[in-house]
């Protein structure tokens, strides 16, 4: 679906998958809340409290890294068939080092596949052979990650630890076959299968994470605003209380009741608004006939246009004193011209038919964890050196870290 730039198949991929990434589908859902339960209960809150407790410093960006894997992969494939980067370190290294060392080579596969290819032919490669080789290593390990939710669904009937979007696309793509409108082999649709929801983990993990770091970054710089969230989060019931008397009692309020939290959100809106996870352009091809745009006319078909959040959202008249953080912004009445005019303009998730499809996941995710840490917990710099933002279509600090205290309320 990422890479399907004919729009007839990108929206048939899209219709597949919509259902189990729409709002209403992931606030009722029983695989979400286990695994929410599960993921904060075993592994997240009890590495902070550890944390608190000794006066110890946490690197978050590689924790919110860690933590959004969990969630993104207990989601697509099953709690017993995630990944354990929370805790399991190693296994954090062995994905995340070869994952992010192709990052200077991307250019090459995504605007002149040709070329790289020629170049590998005559023995003068543009992409070195390790790249190729750190490819295999992640296409190997998530191969395994999809057999064992098949694996898994094919020997279970739970409703609580089933691989929803795993189940969910072979299900559409085995019904496809039946009407004839595709063919595919085991092995072939092994690797369908496979290519789409890797697409989902890279997508899933890194921009969540991304948007966490800003937060808390931001967020540590303002105290007053940590009391006045610890206020709002503690209406919750049941409230996000750790260490609980019995850690087995540990329960969640709703999705929707977190949802509703007006500050929350409104923190959340400005962090993605200031500190977008994907600034860079996101391209488009005109259709058929050409089109007018941005008022330019007669554009002809076929030309690649783009835009971009970091341009958008810093737009004067719609959010003034853009290059600042202020939450407020978006404390306004829903009904507010201010506002609407703020939600058009927004565009950490693109709009559209090319939307961001986990938009709905990533906001429940992202609220659920801003939720946990400061109904429980403060937070403070002990080093944001190299914070800023590397210069990037996904975006992360230049340091690649950012070091916090955490000290229990």
């Amino acid at each position: 679906m990422f890479s399907t730039v004919e729009q007839h198949g990108h929206s048939a991929r899209k219709r597949m998958l919509s259902n189990v990434y729409s709002k209403s589908f992931l606030q009722g859902s029983p695989q979400i809340t286990e695994n929410s339960v599960k993921l904060l209960r075993d592994r997240f809150l009890p590495s902070l409290q550890e944390a608190a407790e000794r006066g110890t410093a946490v690197e978050v960006h590689e924790m919110n890294n860690e933590f959004t894997m969990d969630f993104i992969s207990a989601y697509l494939f099953g709690i017993a068939n995630s990944t354990k980067f929370s805790i399991n370190h190693v296994e954090t290294r062995e994905f995340m080092v070869p994952y992010h060392s192709r990052r200077h080579y991307e250019f090459y596969s995504q605007e002149v596949p040709g070329l790289k290819q020629v170049t590998k032919k005559i023995g003068l490669p543009i992409v070195p052979q390790w790249v190729d080789d750190a490819n295999e290593r992640i296409e190997a390990w998530f191969l395994k990650m999809c057999d064992g939710a098949n694996s898994y669904l094919n020997g279970t009937t739970s409703t609580g630890a089933e691989p929803v979007v795993y189940k969910h696309l072979k299900a559409a793509l085995e019904k496809n076959q039946a009407k004839g409108l595709g063919t595919y082999a085991i092995d072939r649709m092994r690797l369908e299968i496979a290519s789409e929801l890797l697409d989902h983990l890279g997508a899933g993990h890194e921009t969540s994470a991304i948007a966490l770091t800003y937060l808390f970054w931001e967020m540590s710089q303002h105290p007053d605003l940590q009391r006045k969230l610890h206020d709002e989060v503690l209406v919750l019931e049941p409230r996000i209380l750790w260490p609980p008397e019995r850690k087995q009692e540990f329960d969640l309020p709703s999705s929707k009741s977190i949802d509703g939290l007006p500050l929350l959100h409104a923190i959340i809106m400005e962090t993605l608004r200031l500190h977008a996870p994907i600034p860079g352009i996101e391209p488009r091809v005109t259709p058929n006939g050409g089109c007018t745009l941005a008022g330019y006319s007669n554009i002809p078909a076929n030309v690649r246009v783009s835009a971009m959040a970091y341009a958008l959202h810093r737009n004067e008249d719609v959010f003034p004193e853009s290059e600042k953080w202020r939450v407020d912004r978006w404390l306004k009445p829903t009904d507010s011209p201010e506002l609407k005019e703020m939600l058009r303009w927004f565009w950490a998730f693109g709009s559209g038919g090319r939307m961001c499809i986990g938009s709905n996941l990533a906001m429940q995710e992202i609220k659920l964890v801003v939720a946990a840490v400061y109904s429980n917990y403060t937070t403070s710099i002990i080093s944001d050196e190299g914070i800023e933002a590397i210069d990037a279509y996904t975006t992360r600090p230049r340091s690649n870290q950012l070091i916090l205290k955490f000290e229990h309320v």
